[in-house]
């Protein structure tokens, strides 16, 4: 088998990809363009990718593709019905990043929660020191305990958030984006309910027809004063121009994980607010845990041994 692993660079140097070599000869690729992924996956077999797009015409024009394994949970990057169509097999990896996103997600809510760049800078900057005093109370941070916390996408990320936020004494609330999921342990409300009442809101929806720009300029004014809301789903489902707008005229807290385009642009709006500490942007890291990328690999080799068990 001939196996070309498209942008091996997103899953680490630290991982060990020779895993892959006993199922045939092995081509890495760190990065591939748009107009490099024709001639990289021609000749292959058996084709890995994490964002790297996959479109009709390339499979149509690599008459020897006969799997297609998404280094990912979203299978957008790749037509689905071209691939069906052609009979090439497409395998995603499921769940092996839920730990991971669930322990970003409560990152990023204590560390706006409890004004920690503002501690952090007191210190460093000699303003504690100059004080006198053996604390800092400056500024008043919150705990979860008592709190109601808005689960946008309930599905196992958002469940497993849900139940950590129940063990911190939060009430759970949430929004099924597909309005299929219902779980009587917490409150189901509408979206417009739940910006309304909640004090922190935290995304777990995929990106769709149903939820791009789902927080917009028609909802964001919907926060409470001091809330906290928070995107690790996908971007595209917060309307980033809307949000930038809505820092600089309402006092609220913004964790974003994923952004609309990867990376993030210069000149975004996002990155002008006029209070940038009520802010937190980290590059798409939350799936990206020592442990869940070796359960990603891992699942990869699975779907690999799977398919070739059935060829």
């Amino acid at each position: 088998m001939h196996i070309v692993l498209l942008d091996a660079k997103t899953l680490g140097e630290d991982l060990d990809l020779g895993i892959l070599e006993p199922f045939g000869e092995v081509t890495l690729y760190q990065t591939t363009s748009p107009e490099e992924t024709p001639a990289r996956i021609q000749d292959a077999e058996i084709i890995i990718t994490n964002k790297v797009v996959i479109t009709k015409e390339m499979m149509q024009n690599s008459p020897t593709l006969k799997l297609i394994c998404i280094a990912a949970t979203g299978m957008n990057n790749v037509d689905l019905d071209a691939a069906r169509d052609l009979g090439i097999t497409v395998k995603n990896v499921a769940g092996y990043s839920t730990q991971s996103v669930v322990q970003h997600t409560f990152s990023m809510t204590l560390y706006l929660l409890e004004q920690m760049a503002y501690y952090d800078q007191s210190v460093k900057c000699g303003a504690w020191t100059k004080s006198g005093l053996f604390t800092d109370v400056s500024r008043p941070f919150y705990e979860i305990a008592g709190k109601k916390w808005g689960i946008i996408g309930l599905g196992n990320i958002g469940r497993e958030v849900a139940r950590v936020a129940a063990a911190f004494g939060a009430e759970v609330y949430y929004y099924s984006t597909s309005g299929t999921n219902h779980d009587q342990t917490y409150r189901r409300v509408s979206l417009d309910e739940l910006l309304k009442q909640c004090d922190i809101i935290s995304i777990h929806a995929p990106l769709n027809e149903n939820t791009h720009n789902l927080i917009n300029r028609t909802n964001l004014p919907y926060l409470k004063e001091n809330s906290i809301l928070l995107n690790l789903g996908r971007g595209g489902i917060i309307n980033e121009a809307d949000l930038a707008e809505a820092m600089q005229t309402k006092t609220f807290y913004a964790g974003l994980d994923v952004l609309e385009q990867e990376p993030v642009r210069e000149g975004h709006p996002l990155l002008d607010i006029p209070h940038p500490q009520n802010l937190l942007i980290t590059p798409h890291i939350a799936w990206t845990s020592i442990e869940a990328r070796k359960k990603l690999l891992k699942g990869i080799v699975e779907n690999i041994k799977s398919f070739l068990q059935k060829a």
